[in-house]
């Protein structure tokens, strides 16, 4: 990713969170990943002060507790948050999820390819689209331009 701000990743399914890990290792994504498992405690990372903002939000839909519709329609209510990028990255190919989730201001909808390798060509082209994104001034963390227009998150 272009800083080293965390990604948040929003997932209930342990296998699949772990998998994310690998992919990030395997590609020397070196954000930190930092996991909850469902949008209430994502929220309660998000409304934390002592919690670094991330860069972008990896999200499930299907979730106990908040799943990812309802997690986004508080997300994208919130003047503090809403700027935040989501990336859906879910099992659903159902049309209203998609449809639902672009009205809530999602930044894009991947489905989880079944086949690691896919899936990490999934995960290094959201790596790469957050590499070249611009973000505002106040999204980065980073206030000096020119260490802003640097890839940072890469070791």
């Amino acid at each position: 990713m272009k800083n080293s701000r965390p990604v948040l990743l929003v997932e209930d399914d342990s296998i699949d969170a772990m998998t994310v890990r690998r992919a990030f290792r395997d590609l020397k994504v070196t954000n930190r990943l930092d996991h909850r498992l469902n949008g209430e405690e994502a929220l309660a990372y998000l409304r934390d002060p002592s919690n670094q903002r991330p860069c972008v939000i990896l999200l499930d839909l299907n979730m106990p507790r908040m799943n990812g519709i309802e997690f986004l329609k508080v997300v994208k209510a919130d003047p503090q948050l809403k700027t935040i990028p989501v990336i859906v990255l879910t099992t659903s190919h159902e049309e209203q999820d998609v449809v639902e989730s672009f009205k809530l201001s999602i930044a894009g909808y991947i489905v989880k390819p079944v086949d690691y390798k896919k899936f990490v060509e999934a995960i290094r082209t959201i790596d790469l689209y957050w590499t070249l994104s611009e973000l505002p001034n106040g999204e980065t963390g980073v206030e000096d331009e020119s260490v802003q227009s640097s890839v940072v998150g890469r070791g």
